[in-house]
């Protein structure tokens, strides 16, 4: 019987959208002059009825059996242009549809149908979710194809473990004190945030290390070591290499190094799912994972989220509708700060209105379908990244009712997963956190009228353009989108920040946020201060007197690591020896043990800069084209949070602090141990390796094992 009832549920949900369809067919004959369902000597009310029973049907049925073929044939099409095809595509079907219908009554100019498949596509979408909220069966049918999970185990047909999984959720950028601020008040920002908070979950800050960007915080969340990663991007002087966070190739390279360095798969190595990720974590599920993307053929997995979730024709619909509505909100967002001339402000346009709608639309949805998909499928251990917040709060700023918009958004995003929870086949903890904040402030360039780059040179007695250049920004949803478009990742030595490519004899500048990097190409291993003396008399005067400059880190072949600051103040690291004001003591108690622990990476700077931080506001200068940044000390950057379940154990002792992504990742990881599973092994790095995590050209492999599996 409940099998029966069951059968008869479900063919009254098709029916009713068949009905809606139809409908919808009608009333669009109507209004549009280009689209009819009669013979050209007119039919009677009935007949033209009938018709439009008849091309729903044929739409709908065509659009079940040959859009998941056509997604899957245009799998390696460049995500961001398959979404921007769904219209036509759409449009194709209903031009098919109409042509199926006998005595030639359905015509449609074909810009006319693009706009009657959309419209379908998005009335027959609602009909089906309003349906299938009414009945739990249907509801949670619906958010299995919402997910569109190509491979896996089917989900809902057998009870899963009683253990508990845990469902880590990033969100990208978002401070403590932000979160904490919107989930307050009697109508907050963040209304699912709020009752997490407000019952089940405790909310505590941790903090960065000097290092503070996702490339360092999620390397060691996921893999447990962020050792030599020193900033958001850096030079190697052993490889020639400038090597990138957010670049696949660079990314494969960091996530093999952690492996190799810590001899474990990673935090999602037992039955978990990576999505929208930097590194994978180990993890043998992955969607839009930034270290996999660079692998070729059937070692990709990665661009499998894109066909899961666009095989749906509703849910591409919606997203292509969603993402050209980003788009032209980003245009008049971009334009109401220049009329209204606020300050700071950046350049906005080119091809950032498009990378913005990619992060806060096609990422975000395909991300969230993707864990609703590994819910239902009762995976261990899930860990998502939601960057649309991040993205946003770099061009507007962090606190800019723009990118509070987005917060509202993600938190509705949110509230869709929770909801999913409760129908998965096991019990589910989430944990809300964040891989750093954001700081604002003017950039050093608009500040000063110079870059870091001229600044390094006026130091070095070279001369300086008149006209400064700017720095484009290293957001993580840059190389995400190249990664979608095919595109090939940018020339190592194209950036005009930068005072010379690899090798030169001139100074190698680049930025990270509100952290400069100064190196010597043609002086082998890391310069000391006296030679540095010796070479450009003027330079580290000129960095460390200039008001912009909070302090930097040298190393010294008579002290060990300086840090430097304005008018000849010095701190020895090695010996806790001041001299004059302590250049670290604005940026916190614990910025001289970040200093000291970058300083012995490897792959450290030759300089390392550290913008001023405004101490009442704590407003910081980037060295890139950034109003909200983070990569440095200073500010909210260094504040994230976590927000996790009480039933967990707290991440560390009542009045301890909570210090660097490793710290953290061992919370996470006694957190899965604390559900009796999944037990995480150690696994040899080879084993990766053998997955097919390889080094790009050019930051060589220490291992055999890593071969070009991945080309």
């Amino acid at each position: 019987m409940p099998r029966w009832k069951a059968l008869s549920g479900a063919l009254f949900r098709v029916l009713a959208v068949w009905l809606v369809s139809s409908l919808t067919l009608l009333v669009l004959a109507g209004l549009l002059p280009d689209f009819r369902l009669q013979s050209p000597g007119g039919d009677s009310l009935t007949r033209t009825a009938a018709t439009a029973a008849l091309g729903a049907g044929a739409f709908g049925l065509l659009s079940a059996l040959v859009w998941p073929v056509l997604v899957r044939a245009l799998l390696l099409v460049p995500a961001l242009v398959l979404g921007l095809l769904v219209f036509f595509l759409n449009g194709s079907l209903l031009v098919l549809a109409l042509a199926l219908l006998p005595e030639g009554r359905g015509q449609a100019a074909p810009e006319t149908a693009v706009i009657v498949a959309a419209v379908m596509s998005a009335a027959s979408s609602a009909t089906s979710a309003f349906l299938a909220v009414r009945n739990d069966e249907a509801y949670h049918r619906r958010l299995v194809r919402l997910a569109g999970r190509r491979h896996g185990r089917r989900a809902g047909t057998a009870p899963g473990p009683a253990t508990p999984g845990t469902v880590f959720l990033q969100l990208d950028g978002v401070g403590h004190d932000l979160l904490r601020e919107a989930a307050q008040g009697e109508q907050p920002l963040m209304p699912t945030v709020a009752r997490w908070t407000g019952a089940g979950h405790r909310l505590t800050p941790w903090h960065t290390d000097w290092s503070s960007q996702t490339g360092a915080s999620q390397l060691a969340l996921l893999h447990g070591s962020n050792e030599d990663v020193p900033a958001f991007r850096w030079y190697e002087k052993d490889t020639r290499t400038v090597v990138v966070s957010n670049r696949p190739s660079s990314a494969a390279e960091l996530q093999r190094r952690a492996i190799e360095r810590t001899g474990d798969g990673g935090l999602l190595a037992c039955d978990g799912a990576s999505r929208g990720n930097l590194f994978s974590g180990g993890a043998d599920q992955v969607a839009l994972v930034m270290s996999v993307a660079a692998r070729r053929g059937k070692y990709n997995r990665s661009r499998a989220g894109y066909f899961a979730y666009f095989s749906d024709p509703a849910n591409a619909t919606r997203t292509a509708v969603s993402f050209v509505a980003e788009v032209v909100r980003e245009l008049v967002q971009s334009l109401r700060t220049r009329f209204r001339r606020e300050r700071p402000r950046v350049t906005r346009g080119g091809l950032y209105p498009v990378i913005r709608a990619f992060a806060t639309v096609v990422e975000r949805d395909v991300v969230v379908a993707a864990v609703i998909g590994d819910l239902l499928a009762g995976r261990s251990a899930i860990y998502a990244d939601l960057v649309a917040y991040d993205e946003v709060a770099h061009h507007s700023g962090p606190a800019h009712r723009d990118a509070l918009q987005v917060l509202r958004s993600l938190d509705r995003a949110l509230a869709l997963i929770a909801r999913a929870a409760r129908h998965a086949p096991r019990p589910y903890r989430i944990v809300l956190l964040s891989d750093h904040g954001q700081s604002h402030g003017p950039t050093f360039l608009e500040r000063y009228g110079l870059s870091l780059g001229d600044l390094v040179r006026a130091g070095c007695g070279l001369p300086v353009p008149r006209r400064a250049g700017r720095t484009p920004s290293g957001a993580e949803a840059r190389e995400a989108a190249r990664a979608a478009l095919h595109r090939p990742e940018e020339a190592a030595g194209r950036r005009p920040e930068r005072t010379a490519g690899p090798g030169s004899s001139q100074p190698l500048v680049l930025g990270s946020g509100n952290l400069g990097l100064v190196s010597f190409p043609d002086v082998p291993g890391r310069i000391t201060r006296e030679e540095l003396d010796r070479r450009h008399p003027a330079l580290l005067a000129t960095l460390a007197n200039h008001p912009g400059i909070g302090f930097l880190l040298v190393r010294s072949a008579v002290h060990g690591p300086v840090v430097l600051g304005p008018a000849g103040a010095e701190h020895h690291l090695d010996t806790g020896r001041v001299i004059g004001a302590d250049p670290l003591a604005p940026f916190g108690d614990g910025a001289a043990n970040a200093v000291r622990r970058t300083d012995r990476f490897p792959h450290v700077a030759d300089l390392m800069v550290n913008s001023a931080c405004d101490p009442t506001t704590g407003a910081v200068h980037a060295f890139e084209e950034q109003i909200g940044s983070h990569g440095g000390l200073g500010g909210a950057q260094s504040r994230p949070f976590l927000l996790w379940p009480v039933e967990l154990t707290p991440p560390a002792p009542d009045g301890e602090p909570l210090t660097g992504a490793e710290q953290v990742h061992r919370v996470l990881r006694r957190w899965l141990g604390e559900a009796q599973g999944p037990q995480l092994p150690l696994e040899p790095a080879a084993d990766e390796l053998r997955r097919g995590v390889r080094p790009p050209e050019g930051l060589p492999s220490q291992d055999p094992a890593a071969q070009d599996k991945t080309r």
